[in-house]
């Protein structure tokens, strides 16, 4: 037949001779059949080019097929990349994702968690902002859950993250093994402890502090949301202050990028005069002009580490007990050197 639409499960059982209940059983992943009968289910499914009807399947099963994204926003490449890469992961496992975004609004992310919209999900993956350590019994929900971000740790659901410490502590050191000693930071937001920010505040002051060097006040540059424009504007302002680098770590590519351009502009050399190095390492960073030198977090990983744990949540593997502990994962950074630190590689 050549509409693979309209072939059923009683085409498959009659071309395989075996029962419409064997093709179901196969079709639904059940384990205890012959192989050989299997076999002849499965080819007969690929020679008629049957397709499963996932959504009526779904419904059989109690499951929507939907999983649920809340990211803060999409403006920044960081989260634009990584729901699409989550996106890429969740259809793989025949799951569509809708997405979401709270807008750094604390009541739209603790209404997340409370399940306020009411909308039928089977498990939810988020990044919250501002819902974090004081609201950590909301984070006990009663759907699949699982949290990425730096807002809260320890919270009773499985939880992905990245090396912001020792992701920001290369950005300084790798400047510092390029002979920068004035180190400016843009980035640093006053947030509470457990954020973004602060880890990596807290890693690049580790650096400095180790090579002898403080971190000058005059050369710390916030806040602001982290955007193109935001890191554009606060690397003026440091020039324009008098301040002096020689080197700059932007706590993400937005900003990086941002900052980048305002030294193209007033005609300052990078990396001869400033080096620049930015965290998150986004696709545009091999782009821009020069490319920009980054911390890859390991998105791709996250992204996949975080559906992987939520499908298994969600009952659909048959190796995990769903009432299982909850667990938090930490995943490998790469420092990516590119231009605008070591300047055009030969």
């Amino acid at each position: 037949m050549s509409n693979s639409q309209s072939v059923t499960m009683n085409d498959v059982a009659r071309a395989a001779g075996v029962s419409l209940k064997t093709v179901s059983n196969v079709v639904n992943g059940y384990r205890y059949l012959r192989p050989e009968t299997k076999a002849k289910v499965e080819r007969a499914i690929e020679e008629l080019g049957y397709r499963v009807n996932v959504t009526a399947r779904n419904l059989r099963q109690g499951r929507t097929g939907l999983i649920k994204l809340v990211l803060p926003e999409l403006r920044n490449p960081y989260f634009a990349e990584l729901a699409d890469s989550i996106v890429r992961e969740a259809s793989e496992r025949g799951l569509r994702v809708l997405l979401e975004y709270p807008r750094y609004n604390l009541e739209l992310e603790l209404g997340v968690l409370r399940g306020d919209d009411g909308q039928q999900v089977d498990g939810v993956i988020f990044s919250p902002i501002y819902a974090g350590q004081d609201d950590a019994e909301l984070f006990k929900t009663s759907f699949p859950l699982v949290i990425l971000g730096e807002s809260i740790f320890g919270a009773p659901c499985d939880h992905v993250s990245m090396r912001n410490i020792e992701g920001a502590r290369a950005q300084a050191e790798h400047l510092m093994a390029l002979g920068r000693r004035r180190i400016a930071i843009i980035g640093f937001d006053n947030m509470p402890a457990v954020s973004s920010s602060a880890l990596r505040y807290k890693g690049v002051c580790a650096a400095l502090r180790d090579a002898g060097l403080d971190v000058e006040p005059c050369l710390v540059a916030g806040p602001g949301p982290w955007l193109y424009p935001t890191g554009a504007r606060l690397m003026g302002e440091l020039l324009d202050s008098g301040a002096k680098p020689d080197g700059v770590v932007c706590f993400n590519d937005a900003l990086g990028l941002g900052a980048l351009r305002e030294l193209v502009r007033r005609r300052i050399r990078v990396p001869e005069d400033i080096a620049i190095i930015g965290f998150d390492n986004v696709e545009e960073a091999q782009y821009s002009q020069p490319t920009l030198s980054s911390i890859d977090p390991g998105g791709a990983e996250i992204a996949r580490t975080a559906v992987e744990m939520l499908v298994q949540r969600m009952g659909l593997t048959d190796d995990f007990d769903v009432t299982a502990p909850a667990r938090e994962v930490l995943v490998d950074y790469q420092l990516v050197e590119r231009e605008s630190t070591v300047g055009v590689l030969a």
